[in-house]
This record gives C-alpha cells, structure tokens and sequence, in this order.
C-alpha cells in the first residue's frame, strides 16, 4: 500500500486514540476545611479512648490475675466453718495447688466437690471474698452407732457411711455388726435405715430404752437382732419393779425384731418378760418375727439340734411345765418356749410343732400271751361247731 496515494488527514484519523497525545489536567488541591478537621479530631479523640481501655483493662486484669494483694499466700486467708470432727489441716491440704494464686482462679465447683470426699462431710459451700480470701462452709455427718468390723470400731451414719474415730469426742452408741466397708454402699445405707426406725420407735416406746441395747446385729436384711439386757418388769400399777424373782433381770437376751413393728415388739418384750422367765427360768433369745407369736431360746434350740436332737414336751395352755424349757400356747397371743438339751435321744421336730410319742415295742412275753389266748380262743370256737 501505498501512502502518497491517499492523503495524510485520511491517515490521521485513522491513528488509534490511545497513540493520541492527549491535553493534560490541571489538579486542584482541596484545602483543609472545618468539617475534615471534625473527622479528624473524632478519630483521634477514639483513638485514645481505645488505647486508654486497653491499657486499663490490662492493668486491671493485671491486678487481678497475678497481683500479690489478689493472691492467696497464707492459710489464715481460708476460713473453715462448721467443722467439729474435720481436722483444718485435711481442708487446706485441698488448696495447696491454690498457693501463691489469684483467688479467681481457683475452681470453686473443684474444690467442693474434693471437700465433699472427705467421709465425715456430708454437703460443703466454697465461695470467694474480694479481694484475697477464700470462704468454707462444711456440714458434718451425725453418726448414729459404733461399727466393729473385727477388732476396729468405727462409727456410722444413716447413710451408712463409716466415719473415722476422732480424737476428741465423746459418743454413747450401741454397737452395730454384720455390715463392713466390702459391702455396697446401698446394702449398708437400707440396714442403717432400718435400725434408725428401730431407734425411733424403741425410744418412742420407753424413753431411754435405747441405752439398755448394747448391740445390733444387722447382718440379715430383714431380721434386726438387739442385745438387750436390765429387762424390767412391768407391774399393774403402771410402773417397772426390778426381774429379782428369777435372778436374771440383768442377763441380756437377744431379740430377733424382725424389719418392721419395732414399737408394739419392744412392748410385748417389756409386758411378757417375767412370764417368759417364770415358765423357762432363763431366757437368752426371743424370736417375735411371727404375727402374734413369741418363740422363746430359738437360738439355744439350733445349737442343740446341731450336737443331739432334744425331744419336745407339748403343754396344754396355760399350763406350768415342770421342766424349764416348755413350749405355751395361749389364746391371746402364741408363747412358744424352746426345749434344751435332753438326756435322752430322740427325735425331735421344728420348735414350732410338738411331736408325737412313738408306739411302745412289744415284748416277747406279751406276744406269746397273746398268742395263747388266741389259741384258746380258736378252740373253744371248735369245739362249740362240733357239739351243733
């Protein structure tokens, strides 16, 4: 192509723009006015209040978190209340990983819960009082019985709970057994129940009752056996005279109370002992776990029954058996007395049930009577059929 053959305005238009050299721009620069000044001052003035904050709120938390007057140094700052059996020592050994920190660090919901493991609390409240003190508040357990596992004795609450001695204290309880520390916590708490009723309803009773029970044998769930000795006897007037006719009023005797009816038992032991005494002479265990029924040294019975089967004497009502052990029936309430030992051998039933005599032997003279008179019998008879 050639380019003298067209001309140069023809060419020129047909340049790209962007080759075009183009007029330049004048820039105006904007002067500073009251309303940029405005913006400026808002932003600083935020700016600082910022800084101010944080620097604040890291001088505070500062002061909080790891400052000396915030930090629980000495253990006077923890104060205990409540605590009677609870050794202070067993407490603040609880918050030694707390020395030398802020008390707003220390896990309060922790610390309760290791303060509620110690066996003689029962319930603990853990609070904070700004600015370095820590506050304890601990709710004993009440023991109710002695607990002898072995040669150790213990004590224990309703709960079941076995409780550690303490040094100082002072404690008037009957003995427990038949539960122990290898036994589920459930098993013992439902025993101890039960013997707290028991407690309730024998004192309910007789006030004081319970100081004349030294031991509660609670190894069965559902027979409590009470050692009960300084049985009185109850006279018409209404008052208790002193068991001095058969010597034994301070001989203890266990009781087999069964689970319920503590209060109506204690009084038929109470109101029956001297006439228990009086048909067997010396009482060592009653049986009331039958409804309306007393079972008088089932327990001499057994040990017997193990070495020689006694024999078993049955007395009409309301009779006196010349021998000691002798089994009563009355009409109003069943008073059976267990045998003791015989001298002689032979077999011998429940203590409930009288047996029956075994049919004599015959002898050989006997028999050869009898025989003889049958024989004559037989011949009279003959000759009677002849002479017809």
């Amino acid at each position: 192509m050639d380019a003298d053959a067209y001309p140069q305005e023809v060419l020129a238009d047909e340049e790209p723009k962007y080759l075009r050299r183009q007029k330049p721009l004048e820039i105006k620069r904007r002067k500073f006015g009251k309303k940029a000044w405005r913006t400026y001052l808002r932003v600083a003035f935020w700016s600082v209040i910022t800084l101010a904050a944080a620097a604040t709120s890291y001088a505070l938390g500062h002061y909080l978190l790891a400052s000396p007057e915030m930090a629980l140094i000495h253990s006077d700052q923890v104060q205990l209340t409540g605590n009677q059996y609870v050794p202070r020592g067993r407490v603040l050994e609880i918050f030694t990983a707390d020395r030398n920190r802020s008390v707003l660090r220390v896990p309060l919901n922790e610390r309760r819960r290791q303060i509620e493991t110690i066996p003689w609390v029962e319930q603990a409240t853990v609070r904070r009082a700004l600015p370095n003190r820590i506050e304890v508040e601990i709710t004993e357990r009440t023991p109710i019985a002695f607990l002898r596992e072995g040669s150790d004795l213990a004590l224990v609450d309703v709960h079941g709970v076995i409780l550690d001695r303490p040094l100082k204290g002072i404690f008037h309880f009957p003995v427990v057994t038949g539960i122990g520390a290898d036994m589920p916590i459930e098993d013992r708490e439902l025993r101890m129940q039960m013997f707290a009723g028991f407690s309730q309803q024998v004192e309910a009773a007789r006030g004081g009752a319970m100081d004349q029970v030294s031991e509660v044998d609670l190894t069965e769930a559902k027979d409590l056996r009470a050692t009960i000795s300084g049985l009185q006897v109850a006279n018409t007037s209404g008052g208790a005279t002193a068991n001095d006719a058969w010597g034994n009023a301070d001989a203890p005797i266990v009781v087999h109370f069964g689970d319920s009816d503590f209060q109506s038992k204690y009084l038929t032991v109470l109101n029956d002992i001297g006439q228990w005494r009086a048909a067997a002479g010396r009482v060592e265990s009653v049986d009331l776990r039958f409804n309306g029924e007393a079972v008088v040294n089932p327990d001499r019975t057994i040990l017997a029954l193990k070495k020689d089967p006694p024999p078993i004497t049955a007395v009409a009502p309301h009779a006196v058996a010349p021998h000691p052990d002798v089994h009563l029936a009355a009409s109003a309430k069943a008073v059976k007395m267990a045998p003791a030992k015989a001298a002689a051998p032979a077999k011998a039933a429940s203590p409930a049930k009288a047996t029956k005599a075994a049919p004599a032997k015959t002898t050989p003279a006997k028999t050869n009577q009898a025989q003889h008179s049958t024989t004559k019998s037989s011949a009279k008879h003959t000759s009677s059929q002849q002479q017809q």
